[in-house]
């Protein structure tokens, strides 16, 4: 059971990254590059997903440490 956590922890924090480099490397300059206004706005959206995924793992990850926190 512990063996399959860790890969599966492992894998996903190995695909944020990989997703995370590649969007701010390759991507998202890209894109802002190219400076027309749709590519402007799909590289805000991809920002703002981003933004979001990484919030929402941050939280994920705090309410799995302390699953009493905000809970009275």
């Amino acid at each position: 059971m512990f063996a399959t956590k860790l890969t599966l922890i492992m894998l996903g924090a190995l695909l944020y990254l990989v997703g995370t480099g590649t969007w701010f490397i390759w991507i998202g300059p890209d894109l802002v590059g190219t400076g027309t206004t749709g590519a402007l706005l799909y590289a805000f959206a991809g920002t703002c997903a981003w933004l979001l995924i990484s919030f929402g793992l941050a939280v994920h990850i705090i309410k799995t440490a302390r699953p009493t926190a905000g809970g009275r």
